[in-house]
C-alpha cells in the first residue's frame, strides 16, 4: 500500500484529521458495518450538541458526521472515549459496508463476525494505515445488497457451513475463499494489490483496464474457483427501503426509519439511544433499531415519530438525499438543503431515488442508479440519471 505516490492529499475527513468546511470543521466517524451501541450513540449526540451544529449526519457508507465543530479536540476525545476511533493511524481506513439486515432477517449467513474480523485485521496491519480513506470494503451476506454497490473489495457469502465467499474486485468475482481468516486475508490482499499495480490510485474504479487485469492476476492464484456462478444461488436484493416494521427471524421486531435531509438531531439521537437496543445505520441513510420486543417497538413508534423519526416507507424522505450545499460548502452553487425541502413540500411525487448536490463533485451520491440533481453556476439545476 503506497499513499505517498498519490498526486493529491487524501482529503477524506476523519476524527483526528477534520475537513475545514465553510460552516466549520467536519469530522467523520467510521462505523464498520454501520453498527453502533446505544452508549456510543449517546456520546456522539452529546458531542454534537455541545461542540458542533447539534446534528449527526448520516453518510452514504453508513457512517456519521459532525459538522460545524467548534472544539475539534473535545469531539475527538469523546469519540475515542466511546471506543469509536481505536487508532489515530487507522482511523480513516475502516470503511466497511455490511448487509444491514444480516443475522436478523434472511441472508445466507450472519456476516457480522466476518465484518468484525476484517476490522480487527485492518487495525492490526501497519501497512493498512497507508490505505486511501476512500477505499471501500464490503461484506455481503448473500442477498446481493452490498455486492451490488460494487465496493473495491467485497466478500459475498455463498455458504454458511463451512463459511465460504466469492471475492469481488470492483464488482467482478475473481475467486472464492473458505473460512474467516482466508476471506479476510483475500480482502486485504486486494487493497495491498491496488497499491502495487497503481500507487496513485484511490480506488479500484480509478484503474484502467490493464491495471484491473493485473490486480485480478495478483489475487486470483491465491483463491479457489468462483463458487457463485449460479445466479440463483443468492437472494435478490430488495430495492425497497428498510423503513417500517419488520419481523426478525428470531421473533423480535426491527424498526427502520429515516430523518429529513439525513440529519439526526442530537436530542432525537439521545432518545434513540435510550431505547437501549442495537442501532444500525445503512448505506441508504436508514436508521435501524434492532432486537425489540413488540411492546417496546410500539412505544418507540408512538414516542419518536412525533419527534421526527419517519417510519413510513412511502415518505419522500425515504427516497431523497443531498449534500450540505451552500453556505455550508464553499464549492456549492445553491442552498441544496433548502431547495430539497421545498421540492418535498411541493407535493410533486418522488418516483425514484434522487440525490441533490451543489456542484460537480457529487458528494454523498448513492452507489446505485439514481436521479442526480446538480446545481449549476447560473442558479439552476441539471437533472440526469446516473
Amino acid at each position: 500500500m503506497n499513499q505517498s505516490a498519490r498526486a493529491a492529499t487524501d482529503r477524506c475527513p476523519g476524527v483526528f484529521d477534520t475537513h475545514p468546511a465553510a460552516d466549520g470543521a467536519l469530522a467523520r466517524v467510521r462505523l464498520p458495518g454501520g453498527r453502533i451501541r446505544p452508549d456510543q450513540l449517546e456520546t456522539l449526540a452529546r458531542a454534537a450538541a455541545d461542540h458542533a451544529d447539534g446534528h449527526l449526519e448520516l453518510t452514504v457508507r453508513g457512517n456519521l458526521q459532525l459538522r460545524g465543530i467548534t472544539d475539534v479536540e473535545a469531539v475527538a476525545q469523546a469519540v475515542v472515549a466511546a471506543g469509536l476511533a481505536p487508532s489515530s493511524s487507522h482511523d480513516k481506513v475502516r470503511n466497511i459496508e455490511l448487509s444491514p439486515l444480516t443475522g436478523r432477517i434472511g441472508g445466507v449467513a450472519d456476516a457480522r463476525p466476518l465484518a468484525a474480523a476484517l476490522d480487527d485485521a485492518l487495525r492490526a496491519d501497519p501497512a493498512a494505515a497507508t490505505l486511501s480513506g476512500r477505499f471501500l470494503f464490503g461484506i455481503d451476506d448473500g442477498r446481493g445488497d452490498i455486492a451490488g454497490r460494487r465496493p473495491d473489495a467485497c466478500a459475498m457469502i455463498r455458504s454458511d457451513t463451512p463459511l465460504a465467499a466469492d471475492v469481488l474486485i470492483g464488482g467482478t468475482a475473481v475467486g472464492s475463499a473458505t473460512g474467516t481468516e482466508a476471506i479476510v486475508r483475500a480482502l486485504i490482499a486486494v487493497a495491498a494489490g491496488l497499491g502495487e499495480v497503481s500507487p496513485g490510485a484511490w480506488r479500484v474504479r480509478d484503474l484502467d483496464d490493464d491495471s484491473r487485469r493485473r490486480l485480478a492476476e495478483i489475487i486470483a492464484p491465491t483463491l479457489d474457483p468462483v463458487i457463485g456462478a449460479d445466479p440463483d444461488a443468492a437472494q435478490v436484493a430488495s430495492e425497497e427501503p428498510i423503513v417500517g416494521w419488520f419481523d426478525q427471524d428470531d421473533g423480535a421486531v426491527l424498526l427502520g426509519a429515516v430523518v429529513e435531509l439525513g440529519r439526526l438531531p442530537a436530542r432525537l439521537a439521545e432518545f434513540i439511544a435510550a431505547v437501549q437496543a442495537p442501532v444500525v445505520f445503512t448505506p441508504d441513510r436508514e436508521i435501524l433499531l434492532c432486537d425489540l420486543g413488540e411492546g417496546v417497538a410500539e412505544t418507540v413508534v408512538r414516542v419518536l415519530a412525533p419527534m421526527g423519526l419517519i417510519f413510513d416507507a412511502a415518505s419522500p424522505w425515504a427516497q431523497v438525499s443531498c449534500c450540505v450545499g451552500a453556505p455550508g460548502c464553499s464549492s456549492a452553487h445553491a442552498p441544496v438543503r433548502d431547495d430539497l425541502v421545498a421540492r418535498v413540500q411541493d407535493d410533486d411525487p418522488v418516483e425514484e431515488r434522487e440525490h441533490w448536490v451543489g456542484c460537480a463533485r457529487g458528494c454523498g451520491s448513492p452507489a446505485e442508479s439514481h436521479l442526480s440533481v446538480q446545481a449549476t453556476p447560473d442558479g439552476g439545476y441539471e437533472r440526469r440519471r446516473r
